[in-house]
């Protein structure tokens, strides 16, 4: 009988911001990061979104709903999925910390990550022209930052509008509000970035003297 892989995602499951960098978290994931999982059934720890993607779609995928069976198409795939982790990912990210989250506002910071985030959803707009949803293509996750390109904006509708995205948003809002989180992942009573990084701190602080 398949067991439930364990899977630790900061602030909504089974680790806090602070106890990334710390044991025993940081003895499956040196680089201090979420997401990671630990599979029972093959006593695999694995840590990186892109290469958790890529072992549950080997291993699991078996019937290739999302997936492929020929060499190109694999490789077309893995393509895409690294397009994710190397662009994607880090640029939206940074176009979000650096409009909302950081200390001060830095316009050519924001300038230029509001940039690439256009460009990557340009690059987006054009490979889903008549293209068949894989797994590399969804973790293209684009979120409403779409507005202005037309089979984005409609592919990012269709996704949110599945049952399976539906329930999981719910578990997350759920979970993040009994750790008392709103949508920042920030404590409720913390007003910026600055004073959670104190209260980080100082929770760290207490630990170190109890040890």
């Amino acid at each position: 009988m398949t067991k439930h892989i364990e899977v630790w995602m900061a602030q909504i499951v089974s680790i806090k911001l602070e106890e990334l960098k710390s044991e025993p978290f940081i003895n499956f994931n040196p680089n201090g990061r979420a997401p990671a999982i630990r599979d029972p059934n093959t006593d695999l720890v694995l840590w990186e979104s892109g290469a958790i993607i890529s072992y549950l779609v080997e291993q699991y995928g078996t019937e290739h709903v999302k997936s492929y069976e020929t060499s190109k198409e694999k490789q077309h795939c893995n393509q895409w999925l690294y397009f994710q982790m190397g662009g994607q990912g880090p640029y939206f990210g940074q176009a979000g910390w650096f409009t909302v989250l950081h200390h001060e506002k830095l316009p050519s910071a924001i300038e230029r990550y509001r940039g690439e985030v256009k460009r990557i959803l340009g690059v987006l707009e054009k490979r889903l022209e008549g293209s068949t949803m894989a797994h590399a293509v969804t973790s293209c996750q684009p979120d409403e930052k779409s507005e202005g390109f037309v089979r984005v904006k409609a592919w990012y509708e269709r996704m949110t509008s599945r049952p399976s995205m539906g329930e999981a948003m719910e578990t997350r809002a759920r979970l993040m509000d009994e750790q008392g989180l709103p949508w920042t992942g920030m404590p409720n009573d913390v007003e910026s970035l600055a004073e959670y990084r104190e209260l980080i701190g100082a929770k760290k602080g207490a630990c170190s003297e109890e040890r």
